[in-house]
């Protein structure tokens, strides 16, 4: 258990007049106590009230080898794991749960409890792991190098004839290679028409030349996962692709250098958006500017237009810029930033020129 993280989750706890909170997020939970429990449909809660207590209630057949700092109240398939937790929790007052809590276990726990009030409060830990520790940091650099040598691998393997999925499984060796885990979420690779799908899930299909390709790949390494693209071109691109290319590619870098401590999230995608409205392809921008991550490859940083919190030191998010015409071509082009005092730091660095193969 990371007793700093836990003092701050009660700090925030009081600051928002939430007496008990339930952790049940797989990644937040291992987040404050080191471990990663996957436990499917079983309930997995971690429990922390605002006066530091602590309690982890957890099926059975997932034992803890040793001590994780924190009390753990196990259940079997026979015990109801909810009623287990109420035993330990206060009456009254207001219980915080987290968005990804099943609503058959609140809806148990709020009968058990009903003189509770009941909200939301997924944010003060998804809060706390936008902003990454220094040694956060350094695995989220690490963790990007490891993409950008992966990509100049893939990209290369584009003219060799192997289908979408098929490039997805190279990759994964490749990334073993690098001492990466795996994939940090399904590969997106979409040749021609499939390019101008931003979630197109990789199939069968083959690249023919003057095909567009959009590599959409991330790893996970010692706990942190990567997550860039790149669009490249087959034998040749047309004029109308090459502008479109080239109006993702300044889209990319205004977004980049919009990013510094103290603005708004939404005028960083403001600075993407509005260069590729003034291009004439705004309505084939049809996603946000970007995303955070760390732990997992989506977290609570929402780079757009409806969000206007301020960014602050250590927060790590997607800068994406996408445009997507059916018929013509698909790029997007992905980088991860680290924000600094100095503004920020790209975590990917591999080469964003216009690239035939």
């Amino acid at each position: 258990m990371d007793k700093a993280r836990i003092f701050e989750v009660t700090k925030k706890m009081k600051e928002d007049g939430i007496g008990q909170l339930i952790v049940s997020s797989p990644m937040s939970v291992y987040y404050l106590t080191g471990r990663l429990i996957q436990s499917m449909e079983r309930m997995t809660a971690l429990y922390i009230n605002a006066d530091g207590r602590t309690l982890l209630v957890l099926g059975k057949l997932f034992p803890q080898p040793d001590d994780i700092g924190v009390e753990v109240k196990y259940y079997d398939d026979t015990e109801n794991p909810v009623k287990l937790l109420s035993e330990y929790m206060d009456r009254g007052g207001v219980i915080g749960v987290d968005k990804s809590w099943q609503a058959g276990f609140l809806l148990e726990l709020m009968k058990l409890i009903p003189d509770a009030s009941y909200v939301g409060a997924s944010h003060i830990v998804e809060g706390m792991r936008r902003i990454k520790s220094v040694s956060e940091q350094q695995k989220m650099i690490e963790v990007s190098r490891c993409n950008d040598l992966a990509m100049e691998k893939l990209i290369g393997l584009v003219p060799k004839g192997f289908t979408e999925l098929e490039m997805g499984e190279r990759l994964l060796k490749i990334y073993r290679d690098l001492g990466a885990q795996g994939h940090s979420f399904e590969p997106i690779i979409g040749y021609g028409e499939n390019a101008a799908d931003p979630h197109h899930e990789s199939d069968n299909s083959l690249a023919k030349p003057g095909d567009c390709v959009v590599l959409d790949v991330g790893c996970i390494k010692d706990g942190y996962c990567s997550d860039m693209t790149r669009t490249v071109f087959i034998g040749y691109a047309t004029d109308e692709a090459r502008r479109i290319y080239e109006t993702v590619k300044e889209a990319n870098r205004l977004g980049r250098e919009a990013v510094k401590p103290g603005v708004r999230f939404c005028d960083i995608d403001a600075a993407a958006r509005n260069y590729i409205d003034k291009q004439g392809y705004g309505e084939y921008f049809t996603h946000r500017l970007g995303h955070g991550i760390g732990m997992e490859v989506h977290e609570h940083c929402d780079v757009s237009a409806a969000n206007t919190d301020i960014v602050m030191l250590g927060m790590c998010f997607s800068i994406e810029p996408g445009i997507y015409v059916p018929g013509v071509a698909g790029v997007r082009i992905e980088d991860l930033v680290l924000v600094t005092d100095g503004g920020r730091i790209d975590l990917n660095n591999f080469d964003r020129e216009l690239t035939i193969v």
